[in-house]
C-alpha cells in the first residue's frame, strides 16, 4: 500500500527523537510503502542540508514534493484568473470575519472559497502574489467592515491585515505545491492520506480526495487547534489579527474533520475537542500513541522499603511547573528530613525554557540551604531513553507536577518502570494512569506533597501501585500495539475506498475472492435434477406425516 504522509516540515532537520511518530510507522510497518510531503519550513529554520529542497527533504526511501517551477511560482494571473481569485477569496474572508455561529452557510463559504482558491492554483496561477497583492487586503478590510462581522474585526488597521494575509499566504501555500506528480511520486500515486494534524498540513489530503478520491486519515495525538490558540497568545499580533487568524485555524480544522474518512485522536481529551469543532463521532476512533518499553522494562519492580527519592524528568519550561514542585518537596522534607529530589532534563523548547531553568535553580538554592542539598538538577549528557531510565530505576516515587499536559509520555515511562506515581490533573494524565497512581489538583503545592509523603510512608501500596502501572503501560501504550491500530486501519481504509481507477490500473479489493476453488473439489453442483433422476418430492412410496404445530391434536 501506498501512503502519503502529510506533515508540517517542522521536523526536518530535528533530531531522531523529534520524529518518533514518523520512524515508527516507516520502520514498524515495513510492507507498506510511505512519501512524506512535507511543507516547506520559514527560511530562518531550514537546515542547511544538501538533500532540503522547496521545503521537502528526501529521507532514506521517503521523497518530498517537487516546487511547481524551479523558482517555486506558477503562471502569472491574467484578468480572468484575479477575477476568480477575488470571488473566491472574497467568500473566504466573509466565513473568517463573521459571528461565529457555525451555520451550515458559513462552514459552506469557507469551503467555497478554499477550493475555489484550489482551483485556482491548479490551473498554474501564481496564487501566493494573490494572497500577497492588494486586492486580497481590499477584500480582507471589505469584510472586516461589514455588518454582522466579528467586534475584533472591525477595530482591524492595516497593519493587522498585512499581518493576516502574510499568514494566509503561509497557510495556504500547500495549495500552490506540485501534489500531482509530473514525472515524480505525488498525490495521484498513494492509496491513502495520512495527515498529522487538521491544519495546513491536512490540505494536500482535502485536495487529493477531492481529485482523485484518495481516502484521508487525519491522526492528533494532542488537540491542534488548541495548541495554536496557545502559540498565538505569545506572538506579537493585535487583537484582531490574533481573531482573524483563530477563526481561519477554526475552520480548517472543522472543515478537514468534516471531509476526513477517519480521524484517530491520541487521547479522549483531543477526541473532546475535535467533537467540539464538528467532528461526527462516528468517525472517531482513539489510538493512543505508543511509547517505547526498551530500558525502562529493565528496572526493578519495586525500591526498599526505606527509599525516599523522588524523581521528576521531562524538558524544563513553565508549564511543568517545577516551582510548585520544588515548594511542594520542602513540605515533604518537613516530614521526611533524608527524602531527596532528582530533576532530569534540560531547556525544553519554550521561548524562556532556560531563563526558567535557572529560576528554578535559584529557588531551591533559597528553599534548601547548604551543599549539598537534597535537590539535584541533571541534564542528560546526550539525548535518549537510558538517562531517564537508570534516574527512574532509584525512585521511589516518580512525580509528575505540570499545568499544562497533552499526552504524558514521561508518565508512560515510569509506569513501564514499575513504579508508583503522584500526578497533577493536567491534559490526558487521569485517562493514562487509570487506577494506578495518585493524581491532586494542578497548581496546589500542599496536596502534591501530602500524595508523595502518603507513598514514601507505604512500602506496600507503592509496589502495589507499580505493578499495577507495568501491567497498564503493557497492555495499553505500546509500540507494537500502536502499530497493530494502524496497521489495521490502513486496510480497513483502503477495503472501503472506491476510487475510480485509471484504465489498466490495478485497483486492490477490485475483484471479489473466488468461492470454489478449481478442481474436481470445486466443481459448481447443477442445480437442476438430471433428466434420468426422479427428484425425491415425486418418487413414490410412504409419505411422512408433517409434525403437528402447537395447539393441533394428534
Amino acid at each position: 500500500m501506498r501512503i502519503g504522509l502529510l506533515t508540517d516540515g517542522a521536523h526536518l532537520g530535528a533530531p531522531c527523537g523529534a520524529r518518533r511518530w514518523y520512524d515508527r510507522l516507516v520502520q514498524g510497518l515495513p510492507g507498506h510503502e510511505f512519501t512524506e510531503f512535507a511543507l516547506p519550513a520559514p527560511p530562518a529554520a531550514r537546515p542547511t542540508d544538501p538533500s532540503y529542497a522547496d521545503g521537502a527533504r528526501r529521507t532514506g526511501p521517503v521523497p518530498g514534493p517537487a516546487a511547481r517551477r524551479p523558482d517555486g511560482r506558477g503562471r502569472t494571473p491574467d484578468r480572468a484568473a484575479r477575477r476568480r481569485f477575488a470571488r473566491h477569496f472574497a467568500d473566504l474572508a466573509a466565513a473568517l470575519t463573521a459571528q461565529p455561529v457555525r451555520t451550515a452557510t458559513q462552514a459552506d463559504r469557507f469551503a467555497a472559497g478554499l477550493h475555489g482558491l484550489a482551483d485556482l492554483a491548479r490551473d498554474h496561477a501564481d496564487l501566493p502574489a494573490l494572497l500577497r497583492s492588494e486586492a486580497a487586503l481590499r477584500l480582507l478590510e471589505r469584510a472586516c467592515r461589514a455588518p454582522g462581522a466579528l467586534p475584533a474585526a472591525h477595530a482591524a488597521q492595516v497593519p493587522d491585515l498585512l499581518a493576516v494575509t502574510t499568514h494566509l499566504d503561509e497557510a495556504l501555500r500547500p495549495l500552490s505545491l506540485d501534489w500531482y506528480g509530473d514525472g515524480v511520486p505525488g498525490l495521484d500515486t498513494v492509496d491513502l492520506c495520512h495527515a498529522t494534524a487538521a491544519g495546513p498540513a491536512a490540505l494536500a489530503g482535502l485536495l487529493a480526495k477531492r481529485f482523485f478520491g484518495t481516502p484521508l486519515l487525519v491522526a492528533e495525538d494532542g488537540p491542534g487547534l488548541r495548541a495554536h490558540y496557545l502559540d498565538r497568545a505569545t506572538t506579537p499580533l493585535n487583537a484582531p489579527a490574533r481573531a482573524l487568524l483563530a477563526a481561519f485555524q477554526r475552520a480548517l480544522a472543522a472543515e478537514t474533520y468534516a471531509r476526513a474518512t477517519l480521524i484517530t485522536p491520541g487521547t479522549a481529551h483531543a477526541r473532546r475537542w475535535q467533537e467540539r469543532c464538528g467532528a461526527a463521532p462516528q468517525r472517531l476512533r482513539t489510538v493512543h500513541p505508543g511509547v517505547p518499553a526498551g530500558p525502562f522494562l529493565r528496572a526493578p519492580d519495586a525500591m526498599a522499603d526505606d527509599a525516599t527519592t523522588l524523581v521528576w524528568a521531562g524538558p524544563v519550561e513553565p508549564a511543568k511547573d517545577l516551582a510548585g514542585l520544588l515548594r511542594a518537596f520542602a513540605h515533604v522534607r518537613t516530614a521526611v528530613p533524608d527524602a531527596t529530589l532528582r530533576i532530569v532534563g534540560g531547556p525544553g523548547d519554550a521561548p524562556d525554557a532556560a531563563a526558567y531553568l535557572a529560576h528554578c535553580r535559584a529557588l531551591a538554592d533559597r528553599l534548601f540551604r547548604g551543599a549539598p542539598g537534597p535537590v539535584r538538577f541533571e541534564e542528560p549528557a546526550a539525548p535518549g531513553a537510558t538517562a531517564v531510565a537508570d534516574a527512574y530505576a532509584t525512585a521511589a516515587v516518580v512525580v509528575l507536577s505540570g499545568v499544562d499536559e497533552g499526552f504524558p509520555h514521561t508518565l508512560v515511562e515510569a509506569m513501564f518502570s514499575g513504579r508508583a506515581t503522584v500526578s497533577t490533573d493536567a491534559g490526558a494524565v487521569c485517562e493514562v494512569i487509570g487506577g494506578t497512581g495518585l493524581v491532586v489538583p494542578a497548581g496546589d503545592p500542599r496536596a502534591l506533597a501530602d500524595a508523595c509523603l502518603a507513598l514514601l510512608t507505604d512500602p506496600a501500596r507503592r509496589a502495589r501501585l507499580g505493578a499495577a502501572a507495568r501491567a497498564r503501560a503493557l497492555e495499553l501504550f505500546t509500540v507494537d500495539r500502536h502499530l497493530a491500530a494502524f496497521r489495521g486501519i490502513y486496510l480497513e481504509l483502503l477495503a472501503h475506498a472506491h476510487p475510480d481507477p485509471a484504465p489498466g490500473t490495478p485497483h486492490p479489493f477490485a475483484r471479489p475472492a473466488e468461492t470454489h476453488l478449481p478442481g474436481r473439489r470445486g466443481a459448481a453442483v447443477p442445480r437442476t435434477p438430471p433428466a434420468d433422476r426422479t427428484p425425491s418430492w415425486a418418487a413414490p412410496g410412504p409419505r411422512r406425516r408433517p409434525a403437528a404445530t402447537r395447539g393441533e391434536a394428534r
